[in-house]
């Protein structure tokens, strides 16, 4: 007798793959084949966890710190990420509002599982991170994606959102930085926002995962606000992603609901990596995380130009993260092509625009600047020899 497959719920059919996966796997198979690629698609930064982060962790296995904590997370981490966001951002937040997620997907997840179900209405912008719609699609929520461009700096208004919300709209979802445009927003922007979701009873959700890697002028937290959920992480300015480690501003009244989410979701967060984030607090850390931030600035500076010199249209400054959002129109008509074309013959790995939405994603490559100066060099030669061969 033949087996017959069990059918797959249409959730996870409706979820779309990650076509920057589909290019790692091929800039993966060339250079098992002998190519030298340059990697400016994937969106990690090339430095090591900070030493004192790993002797932490290497610390807190030894001592056999490798069993369940709270639910929402060490009480020691939740107070010394409060006393993070008052030092660094000047808010003042209470340790019992904050909740340690396995990665800021884990916080989402919670988010969106406690705002969200069946015929309710997320908004987003678009582009955006396509992890945003499809936890959407998960709670069996719509993500409505708002066609943002450099008019506003690629983040949503409040006039663009009243445009498109409804009375099913639950939620709005903003980045600050964003992922892929690495802009901010505004944070007189910000506070209207806020103010507009506030008084309709909508939640507001700040991804907030890149604002330590802001490059210019005061950063804004989300989190001045005590009804805004503030998503958070220490995989990319504290350098630990594959630690899976993030966190949760949220509302007092959310916190109970949040807690049983967490315990049934995933018990708790990886007892390790929170005993090793500890460590990311102490001055001697802090103070090697804003060299490496000193770094992605000077390469932010030194490919713009230098891209932009060569056909690539960057219309809006990037002041924060490791991404230019470039509009190569005038040298291809699809993004994706041109990405393949890129990597097969320059060995230069980008993340077309289709990955962040439908807005205009054939006209938008992703480059990320997670490469030392010398290879971003190199790169540079490889597209002006793939441009005029």
């Amino acid at each position: 007798m033949t087996a017959r497959r069990p059918r797959t719920a249409t959730r996870a059919d409706a979820i779309a793959p990650f076509h920057v996966m589909d290019i790692l796997a091929r800039a993966q198979a060339l250079e098992a084949a002998g190519r030298d690629i340059i990697h400016l698609e994937i969106g990690e930064p090339d430095f090591a966890t900070p030493g004192p982060i790993v002797e932490a962790g290497i610390a807190a296995l030894r001592a056999g710190h490798t069993r369940y904590t709270g639910a929402l997370g060490l009480p020691a981490l939740r107070r010394a990420i409060a006393e993070f966001h008052r030092t660094y951002w000047g808010t003042p937040v209470e340790a019992e509002r904050v909740v340690v997620t396995p990665g800021a997907s884990g916080a989402l997840l919670l988010v969106l599982g406690l705002l969200a179900g069946p015929g309710d209405e997320v908004l987003m912008a678009d582009p955006g991170y396509p992890c945003n719609r499809n936890f959407a699609q998960f709670c069996d929520a719509r993500a409505v994606e708002i066609p943002v461009d450099a008019a506003s700096g690629f983040q949503l208004t409040r006039e663009a959102i009243e445009r498109h919300a409804t009375p099913a709209t639950r939620a709005v979802l903003i980045a600050n930085p964003s992922n892929p445009t690495g802009t901010t927003i505004d944070p007189e922007a910000l506070a209207d926002i806020h103010a507009w979701c506030a008084a309709r009873g909508i939640a507001l959700i700040v991804d907030e995962i890149y604002l330590a890697l802001t490059y210019d002028g005061d950063t804004h937290s989300a989190a001045r606000w005590d009804d805004v959920f503030v998503i958070n992480s220490f995989s990319k300015c504290f350098l630990m992603t594959g630690w899976r480690l993030g966190w949760l501003v949220a509302p007092a009244w959310a916190l109970a609901a949040l807690e049983r989410l967490a315990q049934n979701l995933f018990l708790a967060p990886p007892t390790p990596a929170q005993h090793a984030a500890l460590a990311g607090f102490e001055p001697a850390t802090l103070a090697i995380l804003e060299t490496h931030k000193a770094e992605l600035r000077a390469r932010r500076d030194f490919l713009l130009p230098a891209l932009r010199a060569r056909g690539f249209a960057i219309p809006v400054i990037p002041h924060g993260a490791f991404y230019l959002y470039a509009d190569c129109s005038a040298l291809a008509a699809d993004s994706q092509v041109l990405a393949g074309l890129l990597l097969e013959q320059a060995g230069v790995a980008t993340t077309p625009g289709v990955d962040f939405g439908r807005h205009d994603p054939a006209r938008y490559l992703r480059i990320a600047y997670t490469q030392p100066k010398p290879r971003l060099d190199e790169a540079l030669a490889r597209i002006d020899r793939f441009l005029r061969p």
